[in-house]
């Protein structure tokens, strides 16, 4: 991706939330030369000082023909986005230069793909899968919760995979670009549009200080 200074983030510790937070990743891969994509939920862990994203694809899907073991991928992480209009900015009212924009937070994995067709390491995915997303929840519900006999079934229908992290790098357009007013003039006015401090923070941050 087209990546100025002002916008690059290359530290983990930043990035990582943001995969964590928004696990739905776009997982491009080549098919005879075509680029395709699939929408994957995956997990971030980190294994012997190494990053790796765990997941699993239907047994159906051809990704796993097509990508041999050992290939490498693309995964696409999109988090929080806006349209940024150039009235949120007071520079445009004393000389009027200012166009449309749109600031968003990215983050783009790459790495080696290994498939997992066994049942015991594909248990042990979708366990810790199934325990990062209904840990939280009043009542989570648990991959034992199901008959053994219908997990087994199941297992047998999907293939899973772990993604050796070998680079990692953030885009965080945020108006870091403009003047300290012209940011100050966005975060008042994406509150007024309605959105969320949260959001507002991230869609308007100060310049980026390297590590």
């Amino acid at each position: 991706m087209y990546l100025p200074n002002h916008f690059r983030v290359d530290d983990p510790v930043l990035l990582a939330p943001v995969i964590r937070d928004h696990p739905l990743a776009v997982l491009i891969t080549l098919a005879d030369g075509v680029p395709t994509a699939d929408h994957i939920p995956v997990e971030l862990v980190e294994r012997d000082g190494k990053l790796e994203l765990l997941g699993h694809i239907a047994r159906a899907n051809p990704m796993h023909k097509h990508v041999a073991d050992g290939g490498e991928v693309l995964a696409v992480f999109r988090a929080i986005d806006a349209y940024i209009t150039p009235n949120h900015y007071p520079s445009k009212a004393e000389h009027g230069k200012a166009v449309p924009t749109w600031n968003y937070e990215a983050v783009h994995v790459r790495g080696h793909i290994r498939w997992t067709r066994e049942p015991e390491p594909l248990l042990k995915i979708v366990t810790q899968l199934t325990n990062r997303h209904e840990g939280p929840r009043a009542h989570p519900w648990a991959v034992s919760d199901a008959p053994p006999d219908y997990i087994e079934g199941m297992l047998a229908a999907i293939v899973g995979f772990t993604i050796e992290v070998t680079s990692m790098v953030g885009k965080f357009k945020a108006s870091q670009n403009r003047v300290a007013s012209d940011r100050q003039g966005l975060r008042a006015g994406l509150a007024a549009d309605g959105l969320s401090p949260t959001h507002v923070a991230v869609l308007a941050q100060e310049p980026i200080t390297p590590a």
